[in-house]
């Protein structure tokens, strides 16, 4: 039979009380004979007639000491014991009251935590147990968001894919080229969405290895504009860039720096119709901020906070959706700040409604 903390602790402190009782008596009995003795041979000396009665007095104080001693022993060790048992009580019950509450998040109830004891020990227990469940819960909440946002993306192109197959074998007829090309372009879609995924949940761990170097910004800007120029239909936005004569180079890693600002100007292009877009850099201190500005249909105040979310689309973007070229996989932007991050950087958006956005972060000077 295993002893719990709580019948641990009452028989230490049981323990400990007998200990310095049995101490006590011990060391009482020993010497309070041979000092009350001294203290008649003391009293015969001044001439006080003890000699006649010193049997009979030592005896009495013998059964008086022995007496006392049964009492007080009695009464101390009830004492003790019940004293031991409230404080192994008092220790143990937020235990238990963390067990109970830990069988409460199991079952998926979040709603409790544990409550604050006056134990400073105890009471940083607490704290430290009611963080870990609110960051569990964070974590419980968004993986079901994500199973749900996940079902929901892949739901829509493999409906589209079955209905066209299933078309097809019901009618006995080979696939147009028009439907050929809209399962490629969906098969397409769904691959893109596994390997963002794949990349978003690498980067979450910080298992993507950055291989950081000195990167110049002028020749990367121009890389950048030049193969998103194809992209551009007549009479869509201008593209171009400004920067800084004396900005340094940054430090980063050359593949994760260009798959962000491809993720930033790729959004910008696919939210501005006309107008201009811009890709600038600057100095401040030892960081070099770099800013995509657009003039594109903006973002509402209250999407702001959800824009690097998983899945997150505007709704101007929701009402673009019948467009194929328009459809992404909802997962850019959170791979984008997750990369910024990684670099030891911080990313950060502005925009207006009918207005447009700006996207801007920062990243060490090299």
């Amino acid at each position: 039979m295993r002893i719990g903390l709580q019948g641990r602790l009452f028989l230490s402190h049981l323990v400990v009380m007998l200990m310095g009782v049995g101490s006590f008596i011990v060391i009482s009995h020993a010497a309070s004979h041979h000092l009350f003795s001294g203290h008649l041979d003391q009293m015969a000396s001044m001439g006080r007639a003890v000699y006649a009665i010193r049997a009979e007095l030592l005896s009495g104080f013998k059964d008086a000491w022995r007496g006392s001693t049964m009492l007080s022993l009695t009464v101390g060790g009830v004492t003790a014991a019940a004293l031991s048992y409230w404080v192994a009580r008092r220790i143990t019950q937020p235990l238990t009251e963390m067990e109970r509450i830990t069988h409460q998040f199991a079952a998926g109830n979040w709603s409790e935590q544990v409550p604050r004891s006056d134990i400073p020990e105890l009471a940083r227990l607490s704290r430290s147990f009611n963080c870990l469940a609110l960051s569990l819960q964070g974590v419980e909440e968004r993986r079901r968001e994500l199973i749900e946002d996940l079902t929901h993306e892949l739901r829509t192109p493999l409906t589209i894919v079955r209905g066209y197959l299933e078309e097809s074998v019901a009618a006995s007829q080979a696939l147009t080229p028009a439907a050929t090309q809209l399962l490629v372009r969906e098969t397409r879609r769904l691959e893109r969405l596994v390997n963002d995924l794949q990349e978003l949940s690498k980067a979450e761990a910080g298992q993507l290895p950055l291989q950081l170097q000195a990167i110049a910004l002028p020749p990367l800007f121009d890389k950048l504009l030049l193969r998103f120029e194809g992209q551009i239909t007549e009479g869509g936005p201008q593209l171009s860039w400004q920067c800084d004569d004396d900005v340094a180079p940054v430090l980063a890693d050359r593949d994760r720096l260009e798959q962000i600002l491809v993720n930033l100007l790729g959004n910008a292009i696919k939210h501005t119709r006309q107008g201009h877009i811009i890709l600038r850099a600057q100095a401040t201190d030892n960081q070099i901020w770099i800013t995509v500005q657009d003039t594109g249909v903006g973002i509402a105040p209250d999407e702001l906070p959800q824009v690097f979310e998983r899945f997150w689309r505007s709704s101007q973007f929701r009402n673009q959706i019948h467009n194929p070229a328009m459809v992404g996989t909802g997962i850019g932007l959170a791979i984008t700040k997750r990369l910024v991050e990684l670099h030891g950087g911080c990313i950060e958006v502005e925009s207006t409604v009918g207005v447009g956005s700006i996207f801007r972060f920062f990243l060490p000077q090299a």
